[in-house]
């Protein structure tokens, strides 16, 4: 994986340079460095608030907005730490609630990297061990923490100890990395798919899943039996659907009547649940059902079906953006759409999946046109028949026909974060 950090600040400009140069060494895999480096800086990872942290192949990011969101709507001080950073990379680190400053992060980044002289930490472990160093010297109720990639060997899973795991959505993605062979893991793509996300799991915590097919649920109940940590299943343990009256959620602690989740999309309803299920499959943080009724209403996420802003780019159209970049990214974007017509607009890395975006929204594209990312190789118009490309998506909206139809612009989290910058729709 690539990541990229640009900044107005010269002091913190300076640091993600140091940053950039990090990748991770070719054929280095575990948590040996980032437990070393967490060793050099104190063991910050020890001393954090309840922690929830999430895994899963789509909906993770969306699933700690809605924590985020529940937890401060009950007031609460929440830090948290996502990725990938859409246009700032102050985005990765939110302390009791606001996106770090630019003097704290350029003091992070240079203490951290300074310790970590010799260990050949990547990009990521040094931006996890920042967010929790920032996480452990400033109060705060609880911490949302989003894996970054996978989960048994993720960084953010150097934490010993949480409130509660949860894994989102599964699907089949970054291959390269979570299906490398391995001897004792499963030969089945989704069971290892799942193997890895339940790496996540700790000893006595509980585990907080939604509904998979059996080789998934097979790889999750035995990584929860083996750790000893309470499992709560969606389907078995705890469950939720959406009805004309609002988003309905039962356990065995009872029931909740709240509304359905004002970020766009029917997938949300099933992320803003398992949220509500780590909530209440845990006993360090009280969240009342009315801050998670107002947590569902409050909750944002860039670049997930976020309808831009009218302005140069959009005209006078309605213009959606999503990073999605997977098959279950475009499943979900094609319930949302329905048999609505649109024109797609796919800035794609040659590496992911085109057909996992372009296949499920087959009976909507009404034009396909391909752009580039900066940086990046890129899929062109041999993803459809009759596909056209354009320099960039400015050229590619100049030309649409004026037919009214909506546009989608998605295929990359990369592409999306310029999105944002050119329609100054930064995320805060």
């Amino acid at each position: 994986m690539r990541d990229f950090g640009r900044s107005d600040n010269p002091a913190v400009q300076a640091q993600l340079d140091r940053l950039a140069k990090l990748s991770l060494p070719q054929g280095r895999i575990g948590l040996l460095t980032i437990r070393a480096l967490m060793e050099r800086l104190g063991d910050p990872h020890k001393r954090l608030p309840p922690v929830f942290h999430v895994a899963g192949t789509n909906g993770k990011g969306s699933t700690c907005a809605f924590l985020r969101a529940m937890l401060e709507a009950d007031g609460k001080r929440v830090h948290a730490t996502t990725s990938p950073h859409l246009v700032r990379y102050n985005e990765r680190i939110r302390v009791a609630g606001r996106l770090i400053g630019d003097d704290a992060l350029a003091g992070l980044l240079e203490e951290v990297l300074d310790a970590s002289d010799g260990l050949g930490p990547s990009f990521f472990e040094v931006t996890i061990a920042a967010s929790f160093l920032a996480f452990a010297r400033e109060p705060a109720d609880a911490c949302v923490i989003e894996v970054g990639l996978g989960g048994r060997f993720d960084a953010t899973n150097v934490l010993d100890h949480v409130a509660a795991s949860g894994i989102a959505a599964l699907g089949i993605d970054h291959e390269q990395w979570l299906l490398a062979p391995e001897e004792g893991a499963p030969d089945v793509p989704i069971a290892r798919i799942a193997f890895e996300k339940a790496g996540i799991v700790k000893p006595g915590c509980s585990l907080v899943t939604q509904r998979y097919g059996p080789d998934a649920e097979l790889e999750i109940e035995r990584a929860a039996a083996t750790s000893g940590a309470p499992l709560a299943m969606r389907g078995r343990d705890w469950d939720a659907g959406v009805t004309g009256t609002g988003l309905h959620y039962s356990d065995r602690h009872g029931e909740l009547a709240l509304p359905v989740p004002t970020l766009p999309g029917p997938h949300q309803a099933d992320n803003a649940a398992l949220a509500i299920a780590m909530l209440r499959h845990q006993d360090f943080v009280e969240v009342q059902p009315d801050a998670m009724a107002a947590g569902l209403r409050e909750a944002e996420w860039p670049a997930r079906l976020q309808r831009l802003p009218a302005g140069p780019l959009t005209r006078d159209r309605v213009v959606w953006l999503d990073g999605g970049h997977n098959r279950s990214a475009g499943e979900a974007l094609a319930a949302h759409f329905g048999d609505a017509r649109l024109h797609l607009i796919l800035g794609m890395q040659k590496v992911k999946d085109a057909q996992g975006i372009v296949e499920p929204l087959t009976r909507n594209i009404a034009t396909l046109t391909t752009v580039p990312i900066a940086g990046y190789e890129t899929h062109g118009p041999e993803v459809r028949d009759g596909a056209t490309k354009a320099n960039s998506v400015a050229e590619a909206m100049d030309a649409l026909p004026a037919d009214g139809l909506p546009v989608l612009v998605a295929g990359s989290l990369y592409l999306a974060g310029n999105v944002l910058r050119m329609t100054n729709s930064l995320p805060e």
